[in-house]
C-alpha cells in the first residue's frame, strides 16, 4: 500500500463520518500532515482520476477512488486483525498504521489466509474507533460478537 492508498482510505472514511465531502483540514489531521501537504496529494489524486476537489466544500472520491479506498481499507483491516488476533499485539492500531504503507497486496492476501476475516469486510470498519467492529477494542467482546454474527 502506498501513500495515495492511505489518502483515498482516509478520504473514504471522512466521507462516511461527515456524510459528504471530506474537509481538507480534517484530512490533514487524519493523515497527520500539514494542510498544504494534504492539498498537494489531493491534486495528485485528482490528476489520477481518483478524487474531485471543490474549493471550500471538500474532496470526494470518484468511483475508481472508492474501489481503491475499499481495497486499501480491507488491507488495513487484514493487518489489524492479524496483529490483534494472531500476534496478540496490544497496540495493534498503531502498529497497523506503521505497517500499512509497506504491506502489499500479495502479503495482505497471505495474511488473510491466516485470519478469520468476516465477509462483511471492509464494511465492518468503524472509523470512530479506527478498527474493525469485530475486534475487541474495549475488552472481551470480540468472541461474543463473532459468535452472535455467526448465529
Amino acid at each position: 500500500m502506498n501513500t495515495a492508498d492511505q489518502y483515498v482510505k482516509a478520504i473514504y472514511l471522512l466521507q462516511q463520518m461527515e456524510n459528504g465531502p471530506a474537509a481538507t483540514g480534517a484530512l490533514a489531521d487524519m493523515m497527520d500532515v500539514s494542510p498544504a501537504s494534504a492539498n498537494e496529494m489531493i491534486g495528485k489524486l485528482e490528476s489520477r482520476g481518483l478524487a474531485e476537489h471543490e474549493k471550500y466544500k471538500g474532496v470526494t472520491l470518484t468511483d475508481d477512488g472508492i474501489v481503491r479506498a475499499r481495497d486499501a481499507l480491507q488491507t488495513y483491516c487484514i493487518i489489524e486483525r492479524f496483529l490483534s488476533n494472531v500476534l496478540e499485539v496490544d497496540e495493534f492500531r498503531a502498529e497497523a498504521r506503521e505497517l500499512e504503507p509497506v504491506i502489499d497486496g500479495m502479503i495482505a492476501d497471505r495474511l488473510d489466509t491466516i485470519i478469520d476475516r468476516n465477509s462483511e469486510c471492509p464494511d465492518c470498519f468503524d472509523p470512530e474507533t479506527d478498527a474493525c467492529k469485530y475486534l475487541d477494542v474495549c475488552g472481551g467482546a470480540e468472541a461474543e460478537t463473532e459468535t452472535e454474527a455467526a448465529d
